[in-house]
């Protein structure tokens, strides 16, 4: 797996008025080695998606195309957090629980993670794992 996809990146795939230099990178990336997610994922681009929808960004058949473009991404889905390296890295760096999870994640395989997320990266960098960079 080439990155950590954060699922800030997701929202500039999917919604036209957010663009980033850096997840325009992470799509190239993705595209070209895959990414790696932890479990919470998948919840959390669907409530980005349904956010999107109870505001007016996005319709119901939207949600579903852009869900299934995203399904045909090589993006796997890791479920073997490192539960007290989580906790000790979201109490540390006052994370939530979710963001400290893509981080655990990217440090424990060695791979950059590609976030917006300014705490998140924050982190990351006190933390020594690399960002992806545009």
């Amino acid at each position: 797996m080439s990155v950590v996809l954060d699922s800030s990146i997701v929202g500039c795939w999917c919604f036209p008025d957010e663009t980033s230099s850096v997840a325009d990178a992470a799509m190239l990336e993705v595209a070209a080695g895959g990414a790696l997610v932890p479990a919470v994922w998948w919840f959390e681009i669907r409530n980005l998606l349904l956010t999107g929808e109870r505001v007016g960004r996005m319709d119901p058949i939207g949600t579903a195309g852009f869900l299934a473009d995203l399904e045909a991404l090589p993006i796997r889905t890791d479920r073997a957090p490192e539960s007290d390296v989580v906790l000790a890295l979201a109490r540390t760096h006052r994370l939530t629980i979710y963001d400290a999870a893509y981080l655990e994640l990217a440090d424990r395989i060695g791979a950059p993670l590609a976030t917006l997320d300014r705490e998140l990266a924050r982190a990351a960098r006190t933390t020594g794992v690399p960002l992806l960079a545009a």
